[in-house]
């Protein structure tokens, strides 16, 4: 019998239909999770912000640190679970997940560090007659009520990286997870209520209609909304917003690598192979589009492709497994569709371009498809890499900052000058130099440009957007 999973919003009353979640690699039933219907969201919103409303109520620093202590402590003893269960809902092979449990109870550490860390600053005062007999000084505060909507690609890291800094910062919070990986959410929040967070504080839903949870971004009671995924989805969402609620969003990329010429192809090629195949390519800043010198395209095409085509592709669960399943069948079909038609343009294909199964795909590497097709074009999410020949380094770059969407990009060569000038002309929030542009660590800025995102992401940078500094100013003779 799969595991029930409740509503975890104090005081109200579910959905009569219950949400079956499936394991993306076999299409098994592994939960059901009870919906939040418009009463419920009302029930849940209302809570929140009376909360914030009661400053008497509100959390200290010091009981926000116990909580996250213990939330850490209970996450590292069942951090094998919590992998496997990731794996099994999300589909990205268990080696990976154990790798997305380590960070996220690094991260729930790293909001501890922020919040003992962070602190004011004194506005220098009595530096004229109209500034006499004063001191002045900033203080954090939390914003509001936090409402963030999460991606299914890092079922628990991605939820950790939303709720807790909205914790440590003081904010009630609302989370909804993906309605296809529900459970590691609500396992984690889950553990911050045995950890002794109250209830209240952190309440947990999916929703029975897309158009309610539409309904609950324009709420006036919402301090910051925080939302990871579709930028179609993430853009429309913020128009809804209320006048004066704050928001991030980190949507997709289309990633660009320049390979130059003097490049060291036997460091590189490894690391373009994990960053282009990792989670089967589901993943805002996976490699996607690599840009080599016209000198050394085909041989990286080729050698890339060899190390592609030898990646085991399969159960997620397994430990072998490094290329999981796609999160629904319709992205594979709609996958092969992309790469059969950048074929039938006169992109080469050196290996895979076709499903395994229903729900896997085979790591594929197209060669030098049109600029204006699909893949090449928009973001595929999927284990699709394309290279592309190139004149000169000027025309890489000019081709890599041709679409509409900036996040994280990189460049391989072993000359300075080459590296400076790629670091400064693309069009990127973030730029690795020999290293693949999937790269991130968690206390890091992340951040998506133009269509691709706004504010920024990274548990310290997420922490400061859901907090205001109020300024005090204190007149006395004594000054």
């Amino acid at each position: 019998m799969p595991p029930h999973f409740p509503l975890m919003i104090p005081g109200a009353t579910a959905d009569s239909v219950l949400h079956e979640v499936h394991a993306p690699f076999d299409g098994a039933p592994i939960a059901t999770v009870e919906q939040a219907n418009e009463a419920a969201a009302e029930k849940a919103i209302a809570t929140a912000y009376a909360l914030f409303r009661n400053r008497d109520a509100w959390l200290p620093p010091a009981k926000r640190i116990a909580v996250l202590e213990k939330t850490a402590a209970l996450m590292q003893l069942r951090r094998d679970e919590l992998a496997l269960e990731a794996a099994r809902e999300g589909g990205k092979p268990l080696i990976d997940s154990r790798v997305e449990a380590d960070r996220a109870i690094d991260g729930v550490k790293l909001c501890i560090e922020t919040l003992r860390t962070q602190a004011g600053e004194e506005i220098p005062m009595n530096l004229n007659a109209a500034s006499a007999n004063r001191l002045a000084f900033t203080r954090f505060e939390p914003i509001g009520v936090v409402l963030a909507y999460s991606a299914f690609n890092h079922p628990l890291n991605l939820i950790v990286h939303q709720v807790g800094p909205a914790i440590a910062a003081g904010c009630p919070v609302i989370v909804k997870p993906a309605k296809a990986t529900p459970l590691s959410c609500f396992r984690f929040v889950g553990i911050l209520r045995e950890a002794g967070l109250p209830p209240e504080w952190c309440q947990a839903m999916i929703t029975s209609e897309q158009k309610l949870a539409t309904k609950l971004v324009g709420d006036r009671r919402l301090g910051f909304f925080s939302f990871i995924g579709s930028g179609e989805v993430g853009w429309n969402l913020r128009s809804k917003l209320a006048p004066g609620a704050r928001c991030s969003l980190e949507h997709g990329g289309v990633a660009p690598v320049i390979v130059a010429a003097d490049a060291d192809l036997d460091a590189a090629l490894p690391l373009l192979c994990k960053g282009g195949f990792y989670h089967a390519g589901q993943v805002c800043v996976s490699v996607q589009r690599i840009y080599a010198d016209k000198k050394i395209a085909l041989v990286l095409a080729d050698h890339l492709a060899q190390l592609a085509a030898k990646l085991k592709v399969g159960d997620p669960t397994l430990p072998e497994t490094e290329v999981g399943p796609l999160i629904r069948e319709s992205e594979v079909r709609r996958v092969d569709d992309w790469v059969h038609e950048a074929a039938d343009r006169g992109a080469k294909v050196l290996c895979g371009a076709k499903p395994v199964g229903t729900r896997c795909y085979a790591p594929t590497v197209l060669l030098d498809p049109p600029d204006d097709c699909r893949v090449s074009a928009h973001e595929v999410f999927a284990p699709v890499v394309c290279v592309y020949s190139c004149e000169k380094l000027d025309d890489a770059i000019a081709r890599a900052n041709a679409l509409p969407y900036a996040f994280q990009a990189a460049v391989f060569t072993r000359d300075l000058d080459t590296a400076l000038r790629a670091t400064r002309r693309l069009d990127a929030a973030a730029v690795m130099v020999n290293d693949h542009t999937a790269f991130r660590v968690d206390w890091m800025p992340f951040a998506g440009l133009r269509e691709s995102g706004h504010g920024i992401g990274g548990i310290p940078y997420t922490m400061h957007e859901m907090q205001i500094k109020k300024l005090v100013v204190i007149k006395s003779k004594e000054l």
